[in-house]
C-alpha cells in the first residue's frame, strides 16, 4: 500500500480532506468577471448621472421684458434667457386672453453668441383671439 503525502509548509493549518470544500489556489482570481462587473457599474452610474443632469442641471432662467403689439391675432413677446455660455435653449411661450384662456402656445429656440450667457429676443405669437398677456412658461436645454 502506498500513501501519497503532500508536503505541508510549516505553520500552515491542516484541514481534514473534503470537510471544508475545495480550496482555491492562491493567486488565482477571475479578472474577466471583475472587469465586466466594473464596466457594468460604470455604465449604470453614467446613465444615472446623465439622467440627473438633464433633470436638475443648469437652470435656464427666462424673464419677460415686455409684451407689445397686441392685436386681435398676435402679441409680440420680448424676453431674456440665461443659458450656459454660448449655449441655446428651447422656450415655451404662451398668450392668454383677459379671461385667462390660452389663445396661443409655441416653442421657440434661442441661441447665445459665443461667450455670452444671456439672449434677448422678440417673438411674435399668432393668436386665435385677442390676447391680454404674453408669457414665457419655461426654458430648457435643447434635445
Amino acid at each position: 500500500m502506498s500513501e501519497t503525502h503532500a508536503t505541508i509548509p510549516s505553520g500552515a493549518p491542516v484541514f481534514p480532506p473534503g470537510r471544508y470544500g475545495r480550496r482555491r489556489e492562491p493567486g488565482r482570481r477571475r479578472p474577466l468577471l471583475a472587469a465586466l462587473l466594473g464596466l457594468a457599474l460604470v455604465a449604470a452610474l453614467g446613465l444615472i448621472v446623465v439622467r440627473l443632469y438633464q433633470q436638475y442641471g443648469p437652470e435656464y432662467k427666462a424673464t419677460v421684458i415686455t409684451y407689445t403689439g397686441i392685436t386681435d391675432t398676435q402679441v409680440l413677446v420680448d424676453f431674456r434667457v440665461t443659458v450656459p455660455p454660448g449655449g441655446s435653449a428651447v422656450c415655451l411661450l404662451r398668450a392668454r386672453d383677459r379671461a385667462g384662456a390660452e389663445v396661443a402656445r409655441e416653442q421657440v429656440t434661442v441661441t447665445a453668441r459665443p461667450g455670452e450667457r444671456q439672449v434677448t429676443t422678440q417673438h411674435r405669437l399668432v393668436t386665435t383671439a385677442r390676447p391680454f398677456i404674453g408669457e414665457v412658461l419655461r426654458c430648457r436645454a435643447p434635445d
